[in-house]
């Protein structure tokens, strides 16, 4: 079967290859992928940004949804057939073996598309709501808004209660986070006003500085990325003196949850099913389109999710999805 995998050279990050079919075992199911997602953490691994380069050979992808073709052993999971999403290893492929842990069924309302922009960004925000905890009245700060975590943070917090301030370098993505229920949108951290309860940072450097800034006497900074490759750098006195005094600065990664996949996939499922989360799709391609989509994703020229899809799924991908 077909597969993408790490090249092992930077000119070119990935290519297609002939991989072995995957086998079903005990507690793992073979789903024929219909659409995945690709996030910027996937450019990163694969251009070395987190310190090594994948080897050639390397298969990545993390966000799936399909059909199941091959049930788990002994029995669990997902039957034959049943349409699902899961959070997957190695999964842009033709077929991917998951454990049925990390997959949730899908109801006929939600289609592949929508369902693969699911896993690693909606894991994410929803257990960094989780984390944060009660939101209702809270002030919160979003840097790094316009991706796809950032999109599904800002419906979420603001159906929670919360007043949101998202930061957004354009005007247009930021008319959409307003929709979502943001309550204003900044171009810098340094442009918000007032204080604030709560900050989700995922940029680092300056953006980290600025959001600490922000921040209210004993609030929280959640720590969950550096998208913007640039170190962070604090300054004991500075925080004091710019009232941040007391302040909870915590590093939070969505692999690290009391709940399996497959709770918070069903839970991020329904919401979309019952419409009361809407998955930002910028942009919907064929697969064989993964190479330059993932070069426009670290060049932060896609809004929100970047989806690829497999043989006729691409027929029915949202008549909205866009680049932007």
């Amino acid at each position: 079967m077909k597969a993408l995998v790490a090249t092992g050279e930077p000119g070119q990050l990935i290519t297609f290859a002939e991989v072995a079919e995957p086998n079903a075992a005990d507690g793992v199911a073979v789903v024929e992928v219909e659409a995945f997602s690709v996030n910027r953490g996937d450019y990163f691994q694969l251009s070395g940004v987190y310190g090594t380069t994948p080897p050639a050979g390397f298969r990545p992808g993390q966000d799936i949804a399909g059909r199941v073709v091959r049930g788990a052993t002994d029995g669990s999971g997902p039957a034959v057939g049943s349409r699902v999403v899961g959070h997957a290893t190695a999964g842009w492929a033709e077929r991917v073996a998951v454990p049925v842990h990390a997959l949730a069924e899908l109801p006929d309302r939600v289609g592949p598309v929508e369902a693969a922009a699911l896993p690693l960004a909606g894991l994410t925000a929803l257990r960094l709501i989780r984390t944060a905890g009660a939101l209702a009245g809270r002030r919160v700060l979003l840097t790094g808004a316009s991706g796809g975590v950032g999109h599904y943070l800002v419906e979420l917090a603001a159906a929670a209660g919360a007043e949101v301030t998202a930061v957004s370098s354009t005007a247009e993505r930021g008319a959409r986070l307003r929709e979502l229920g943001a309550v204003a949108v900044v171009r810098d951290p340094a442009d918000a006003v007032g204080r604030f309860d709560l900050v989700l940072e995922s940029v680092g450097g300056d953006s980290f500085t600025g959001s600490l800034a922000r921040l209210a006497p004993r609030g929280t900074l959640l720590w969950f990325g550096q998208a913007g490759r640039a170190p962070v750098t604090m300054d004991f006195f500075e925080v004091l003196t710019r009232g941040a005094a007391g302040a909870t600065i915590r590093h939070f990664s969505h692999a690290h949850s009391d709940l399996p996949d497959s709770q918070d996939l069903a839970t991020l499922v329904r919401l979309v099913a019952t419409g009361r989360l809407h998955p930002e799709i910028g942009r919907t391609a064929d697969w064989a389109d993964t190479a330059a989509t993932l070069t426009d994703l670290s060049a932060r020229r896609i809004r929100g999710n970047a989806l690829l899809t497999i043989g006729a799924t691409g027929a029915s991908a949202p008549a909205g999805s866009m680049d932007a």
